[in-house]
């Protein structure tokens, strides 16, 4: 097992609400997949932390797949945030799940999240662990059987 990357992000709810109600945006659409608007909608009379959290995940997913890259080209392309879904248990325990490139560039990656939100603020941490050879994939090496 090997840590890849670590990545830790903020938003604050009520700057990112602001966000979501400017006249013409998109952010919604092109940023989370129908699952999380879903989701996000269900929670009452303030989506916009559930959706902060959701942002702050996916901040810190690129950070931490950043950091994974040191030194070295980023792989992804323009708008990576719907690549990148948090989901949820029968529990509600959050999660992230990839899709396209994102899932084909971490391909067995385990990506650990952990969201919380206080007072006016949403955070997300997320790790990513290589339980096996991705390490040496990434780093050019020839992978051991």
């Amino acid at each position: 097992m090997t840590i890849l990357g670590i990545g830790l992000d903020l938003v604050t709810i009520s700057e990112f609400a602001e966000q979501l109600e400017r006249t013409g945006t998109t952010m919604l659409r092109e940023s989370f997949t129908a699952g999380e608007r879903r989701y996000c909608q269900s929670k009452g009379t303030d989506p916009a932390r559930s959706y902060a959290a959701r942002w702050a995940a996916k901040e810190a997913v690129l950070k931490a797949w950043a950091s994974s890259r040191f030194a070295r080209r980023p792989q992804i392309g323009d708008n990576p945030y719907p690549l990148i879904e948090v989901v949820n248990d029968a529990w509600g325990r959050p999660s992230i799940k990839l899709h396209g490139l994102a899932a084909e560039f971490l391909p067995r990656v385990r990506v650990h999240l952990s969201l919380t939100h206080d007072g006016d603020t949403a955070a997300a941490m997320v790790v990513l662990e290589d339980p096996g050879e991705l390490a040496d994939l990434i780093e050019g090496r020839e992978a051991t059987p």
